[in-house]
């Protein structure tokens, strides 16, 4: 599987998630469809596919959003699936095998050439925040939908209403080699957090003024699997993973125990539960 198209400035991205971050997702890939099922369940209910609909997943990663939108718009539409993560894209097609009515490409939706037949609906579960310029990757996502057409997305809210990420990334990042603040704005789970950021960036690419939607949940950081699960895990994937790797041991175990001490208060029994939160995006080609 090779890339068809790429924006140069999401390179960064791009080799992220073909290889540690594509990696990592896939490792615990059931265990985080069911974490966040309630978002898919949301997501899907504010974007109402309906039967015979041509549909885009943007950034569809290992596919879960796809089998659904595939069935919702059986038996006569069909549903294209982007990413960027060809390890993503495997288990994307693994699980769709034998479905007529599905395609997938790995492309960057940034500069990607969709299809002439405009779609009737775009998706996307926490796939939209990692373009370098989102008004020039939701432009290009826009020339794919019919005018009237819909767009539905998830994205977390900012990382202070985000405990789950916040919380042990506030006691790793102490212990860092070279301690970094990354922009509100920069490239990542939280660059759309701010509402009217988002607003500005869909009607700067040409879709009406969005609806936002607050979705509150928890995350099990254990996944049931007590304390030492949930240390291990918020140390090896999203920020905290690319923050240290390529630090030393000694600075990873560091780190490692002030993340223990952070979380051990919200443990309770084999589960450590935090706070998480959620915007529902919806807008229409305008």
């Amino acid at each position: 599987m090779a890339l068809i198209a790429a924006d140069p400035a999401n390179a960064g991205m791009i080799d992220y998630w073909n290889g540690a971050g594509g990696d990592a997702w896939i490792a615990r890939q059931e265990r985080q469809d069911a974490d966040i099922a309630r978002v898919t369940e949301t997501l899907l209910g504010r974007a109402a596919l309906r039967p015979g609909e041509r549909v885009v997943d943007i950034g569809c990663g290992t596919g879960n959003v796809t089998v659904e939108a595939v069935r919702l718009v059986a038996p006569q539409g069909s549903v294209l699936g982007i990413d960027i993560s060809a390890p993503m894209l495997g288990r994307a097609r693994e699980r769709l095998a034998g479905a007529g009515n599905v395609t997938f490409v790995q492309a960057d939706a940034t500069v990607y050439p969709f299809p002439e037949a405009p779609f009737d609906a775009a998706v996307s579960r926490m796939g939209v925040m990692f373009f370098a310029d989102p008004v020039k990757s939701f432009a290009n996502i826009r020339r794919a939908i019919r005018p009237g057409g819909r767009l539905a997305f998830a994205c977390w809210r900012g990382i202070d209403e985000n405990p789950w990420v916040s919380v042990p990334m506030g006691a790793a990042r102490a212990h860092a080699p070279a301690p970094r603040q990354g922009g509100a704005t920069e490239p990542g789970p939280f660059a759309f957090g701010a509402e009217a950021r988002v607003r500005d960036i869909l009607t700067g690419a040409g879709f009406a003024a969005p609806a936002f939607e607050k979705l509150d949940l928890e995350r099990d950081l254990a996944q049931g699997e007590g304390l030492d699960h949930a240390v291990a895990s918020a140390m090896r994937s999203g920020p905290a993973a690319r923050l240290f790797a390529t630090a030393s041991a000694e600075t990873v175990a560091g780190a490692t125990d002030a993340v223990r001490r952070a979380l051990a208060p919200f443990a309770q029994g084999n589960r450590v539960p935090l706070a998480a939160a959620v915007w529902i995006v919806t807008t229409s080609a305008a």
